[in-house]
């Protein structure tokens, strides 16, 4: 058993000695499952939902939108106003936050109610992010972090795949509301299951605005957040487009999409633990591995995408590669940033959302200009440029520890 008054003395990860708390570590990846998920249903119950609400669909897409912008915001904010509280305390009152989000959403007769529930969501979701490596990190050896991160975002690709699909079917059986009671119900578990795992951890200081503009403010920090900006924002720059390219260029049908979504997502798994292994010799190298294994199949998409099964098999490819990012990117930022880890998890975290966004803006507007290939074009060229930028840091740091060394 992991010692539970230890962890609460402690500041930093366990040594190598102390057991790794994987009890701790699913909790986090079942929350991560449940909060994922309440993100994505949206998209599967918009057409019903916007209809009981008498709105358009644009206007209950807001809901998406809502909760993407406050979740930067909280990325940024939860470690800093919760600084000097128990982070089993705070993970579990964004849980519980969540919760209400679920609820209220469940509930929701009117749109201006519905977006109050999504922002809930958005804070939960960014604040729970922003934290969720730092906790990890002390409840595992550093050794094993990457590990750590590989499961809990298992839940992120459990999610991917059966969110989707399990929202549609119960919001056609059962109607949409009954898919966020369903989800409310997956929260409260992952609530219990941290509140039975996850051990007192005391804070490992107070946080001010200037503590998170110092560590925005250095260079090696930077690097890592440039990494995403360019891999992440081209990853979606393609994946936001992906449905008219298999149309238009690969010419399936809405049923061999959703199969081919399905690959992507499960990909994902495998993606996801070779990350790690990659990311427990260096985090880089997952990053390096996976931007330019996206940039593969971006490729084979634009040179075979006409056909069903080669892009079917780059389109696997491109989950598989994808899965290694957030492990890499993640174990990257708290090894740079080690001493600020819930500092640097809100900057990676806010990155991201920054990185999705302007990925769907940039993809549009290429899309429109040049055709459908073009989304996975640009993502082809912005994962080549990362891989390009973290491979000279890796070449550098290589050099200058042999330097070091002789």
């Amino acid at each position: 058993m992991y010692d539970a008054e230890a962890a609460e003395l402690s500041t930093t990860t366990p040594p190598a000695s102390e057991p790794a708390a994987w009890g701790g570590v699913l909790a986090l990846s079942l929350s991560v499952f449940a909060l994922v998920t309440a993100e994505f249903l949206p998209a599967s119950v918009l057409t019903p939902m916007a209809a009981d609400l008498k709105v358009s669909l644009g206007a209950a897409g807001q809901a998406v939108t809502a909760t993407a912008v406050v979740g930067a915001f909280a990325a940024l904010l939860a470690p800093v106003v919760s600084s000097r509280w128990d982070r089993r305390h705070v993970m579990l009152g964004l849980l519980l936050l969540l919760g209400l989000s679920n609820l209220l959403t469940a509930v929701a007769t009117s749109l201006p109610v519905l977006l109050v529930a999504r922002v809930m969501l958005g804070a939960s979701l960014g604040g729970f992010w922003s934290m969720a490596a730092a906790t990890a990190m002390r409840l595992v050896p550093m050794t094993l972090f990457p590990r750590a991160m590989s499961i809990v975002f298992t839940g992120v690709s459990v999610a991917t795949v059966s969110a989707a699909p399990v929202g549609a079917y119960v919001s056609e059986a059962l109607g949409w509301r009954a898919a966020f009671v369903i989800a409310g119900v997956v929260g409260v578990i992952a609530f219990l299951a941290v509140w039975f795992t996850l051990p007192k951890m005391r804070s490992t200081g107070a946080a001010a605005m200037g503590d998170l503009l110092e560590v925005a403010a250095r260079g090696r920090v930077q690097l890592v957040l440039a990494g995403v900006i360019l891999v992440i924002s081209g990853h979606f720059a393609g994946f936001t487009y992906i449905r008219p390219v298999l149309e238009q260029v690969t010419h399936l049908g809405a049923a061999a999409i959703s199969l081919a979504l399905l690959a992507f997502g499960g990909a994902g798994f495998i993606g996801n633990f070779a990350g790690a292994f990659l990311a427990e010799r260096d985090p880089k190298l997952a990053v390096i591995t996976g931007a330019g294994l996206v940039a593969a199949a971006m490729l084979a998409m634009i040179g075979l995408g006409a056909s069903p099964w080669l892009a079917g098999a780059a389109l696997t490819l491109w989950g598989m590669a994808f899965a290694m990012l957030p492990v890499g990117f993640q174990a990257w930022m708290v090894a740079d940033a080690a001493d600020r880890a819930e500092l640097g998890g809100g900057l990676l975290t806010a990155a991201f959302q920054v990185a999705i966004a302007s990925g769907a803006v940039i993809g549009g507007l290429v899309v429109d200009r040049f055709g459908v290939l073009s989304a996975p074009a640009y993502c082809g060229v912005a994962c080549l440029a990362g891989v390009v930028l973290v491979a000279g840091v890796l070449h550098r740091r290589r050099r200058a520890a042999a330097v070091c060394a002789a």
